[in-house]
């Protein structure tokens, strides 16, 4: 899924750096490398990548990180990623 992108702008990931304790496990399960960890505290290095999947939010142990599903819409997109690779889906009504 490299270079797959939405909307720029429009990502709703939010880093509280002050919370952060540089675990690592954001830049480890992101799909899209939103993160890297810059003298021990998560960073972004391309907000505008995230596909707002949760992983770094579900994974995050001291809950650093935020997320509003939907609004990148990562169910559309990967079905679209998914579909443009002849992958055959078995999908539910709607994206999100």
């Amino acid at each position: 899924m490299e270079h797959f992108r939405y909307v720029d702008k429009v990502v709703t990931i939010e880093l509280d750096a002050s919370v952060c304790v540089g675990c690592g496990f954001c830049s480890q399960v992101c799909p899209h490398a939103v993160f890297a960890i810059r003298k021990g505290k998560a960073v972004f290095m391309d907000r505008d990548a995230c596909i707002e999947c949760g992983a770094c939010v579900r994974n995050c142990p001291v809950e650093a990180l935020t997320v509003t599903p939907g609004v990148g819409c990562a169910s559309l997109m990967i079905k679209r990623w998914l579909h443009e690779k002849g992958i055959p889906l078995r999908l539910g009504n709607g994206c999100c």
